[in-house]
């Protein structure tokens, strides 16, 4: 009985050895980061909330997605249905944030401009604006790609190194 609860245990902390799912969290933050210096580049200063806010510069979203499907590709081959389940979620997230999202956060600018302009007794001139950056442009979304396959291969090289 002992040996299947330490087998059990074992079980558990291989989440920790899960290369994709390792690349994708890493995909993940760096863009987070890169986000902080590219909006104190933009605006000269430190702006915290881009650590976890989405929109700029690079996608997070697409950077954790295509780290996914590459790693996932890269252990499990690319004909298997998995990477193909990866892709078309990257695809589908990537779209998105391309397309949907960003057009949500210009609406947004609008709506927030027509508020902004209301006489301050009308009921909706105390309203908070809406969030406008929601989105991506598209080299925002192809820089996030870049960065997630980038670092799935690096990743991916790394295990190999480390396992030789």
């Amino acid at each position: 009985m002992e040996d299947s609860t330490a087998t059990t245990t074992h079980h558990y902390f291989t989440i920790f050895t899960n290369y994709p799912l390792i690349s994708s969290l890493t995909a993940f933050t760096i863009a987070q980061f890169i986000k902080l210096f590219t909006s104190w580049y933009r605006e000269r200063r430190w702006d915290l909330k881009q650590l976890i806010g989405s929109g700029g510069m690079p996608s997070s979203h697409s950077a954790t997605v295509t780290a996914l499907a590459v790693a996932i590709g890269l252990q499990e081959g690319f004909g298997g249905s998995h990477f193909a389940i990866a892709l078309i979620l990257a695809s589908v997230v990537m779209y998105d944030a391309t397309g949907v999202r960003l057009h949500a956060g210009r609406q947004a600018e609008v709506l927030n401009q027509i508020v902004y302009e209301l006489p301050a007794e009308h009921p909706l001139a105390e309203s908070r604006p809406l969030r406008e950056l929601l989105g991506h442009t598209p080299p925002q979304v192809i820089a996030g790609g870049m960065l997630g396959s980038v670092t799935a291969v690096t990743g991916y090289l790394f295990t190999r190194v480390a396992t030789s």
